[in-house]
């Protein structure tokens, strides 16, 4: 089963929490606070992998999570970090966060990684609110809870040369000829239901990887057949073959199946029309099809397109074909190369501002949003009256206190940062 875009949730690991511990030694009655942190929780990571072809077994499994780390203990031990998790997607994979619609990664490079979830940071043990006026600190931090996300991962294909036309035009047989792929091939509509990829070698060390797209035909950009599912892999190629079947294009109006084509292509993206096109006229082993040749190289050459005669079967063509695909990889790589050198731009440093908090009155209700904030109190103890204090200090220091005066707040009313709420108290 072919599977080229899932929707997963991902949640990193949690921080294990801090440890409450204090030294117990002989001839010490009064030891001082020893307790560990917790371990920080494990990273989703998700890797390209040129081994992986498909995202079926996200598809299987849409839930991943990640390790939480550990709690610390007594004596300052310090808790095991959690593990973090790999997942590996196809080359080709773009990753997309579907809360914010923000594209996280475009993984086109075997090995390329990404941090789309980052766990939670160990809270801290008693022993770090050692101070002069705090000689025995009975709390600790919660572990920070772990990112999660909905992510949309799509695959797009990459291959230099994308094989196009209508179906049973030849494509599939072509592909077989030209490498070592064995794609299903019969002599009815749709016979290709997911791309297939070959390597074609040119000699004993050049090579490039060809993918033959199912299902174009009119109206394949609205649906129509396959072809909505699978245009989008054509963006990635360098260069887009058209496989056309000799012995069934008239002579009156040979380009009528190469016009059709590249309307869905310019309709699905007008990038994709722009892209170097060459044309294969497939089954000239016919004799039909060559006495017509010269009606196809006629009608080509007027619109400035390099038409190739093949026959898929018999093989004939095939090397001239390839060698031309071939160079014109080399000249559209250099040309490549020599772009981005020149538009390589000049790297400017900009400060973006970012709030520690935001203040929204709701009614009488104060509510308070700010990754700094709620990153705290989700990882107070409020059930500890030490903590509590702490925390208070804490967001007095942050300026929190003023800021809610400044809005008007009145003793009595209520605040709300994350899930807790509080009654605000000024004395």
């Amino acid at each position: 089963m072919f599977v080229d875009r899932v929707k997963i949730k991902v949640r990193a690991g949690r921080g294990g929490n801090g440890a409450v511990s204090f030294r117990r030694e002989k001839y010490i009655p009064k030891g001082g606070p020893n307790g560990g942190d917790g371990g920080k929780g494990g990273d989703i990571i998700i890797e390209a992998d040129d081994k992986t072809g498909t995202l079926i077994d996200l598809y299987n499994h849409p839930h991943q999570r990640a390790k939480n780390g550990e709690s610390g203990q007594g004596s300052n031990k310090k808790g095991k970090n959690g593990e973090d998790l790999f997942i590996k997607v196809p080359l080709g994979t773009v990753v997309e966060d579907m809360d914010s619609s923000t594209i996280l990664g475009d993984l086109i490079e075997n090995g390329q990684r990404i941090i789309v979830a980052r766990g939670g940071q160990g809270g801290l043990g008693n022993f770090r609110f050692k101070s002069s006026v705090r000689r025995s600190p009975r709390f600790a931090q919660k572990g920070e809870p772990g990112e999660e996300k909905k992510l949309y991962l799509s695959l797009k294909i990459i291959a230099d040369v994308g094989l196009v036309g209508y179906p049973n035009a030849g494509k599939s047989t072509l592909l077989s000829r030209i490498s070592a792929a064995t794609p299903k091939i019969a002599d009815y509509p749709f016979t290709t239901l997911s791309p297939n990829l070959g390597v074609v070698s040119v000699d004993e060390v050049k090579s490039f990887m060809v993918a033959d797209i199912p299902g174009l035909i009119e109206g394949a950009h609205q649906g129509t057949g396959l072809g909505d599912k699978f245009l989008k892999h054509i963006e990635r190629t360098k260069i887009i073959l058209h496989i056309i079947d000799g012995s069934i294009i008239k002579k009156e109006d040979p380009l009528y199946s190469f016009r059709a084509i590249n309307k869905e292509l310019n309709s699905f993206s007008e990038k994709l029309t722009k892209k170097p096109q060459l044309i294969a006229i497939n089954k000239c082993d016919l004799l039909s099809v060559k006495e017509n040749m010269i009606y196809f190289k006629d009608a080509f050459h007027k619109e400035d397109y390099q038409i190739f005669p093949i026959s898929a079967l018999t093989g004939e063509g095939l090397n001239k074909l390839i060698y031309s695909l071939s160079s014109l990889l080399d000249e559209l790589k250099l040309r490549e190369k020599e772009s981005i050198t020149e538009a390589l731009p000049k790297k400017e440093v900009v400060y973006k501002f970012t709030p520690r908090f935001v203040i929204n009155k709701k009614g009488d209700l104060y509510e308070v949003t700010g990754a700094e904030i709620e990153r705290i109190v989700a990882m107070t103890y409020f059930n500890n009256e030490e903590a509590i204090s702490y925390f208070q200090k804490i967001i007095k220091k942050m300026g929190l206190e003023k800021d809610l005066i400044k809005k008007g707040i009145k003793e009595g009313d209520q605040v709300k940062i994350k899930e807790i709420i509080f009654t605000f108290s000024n004395k």
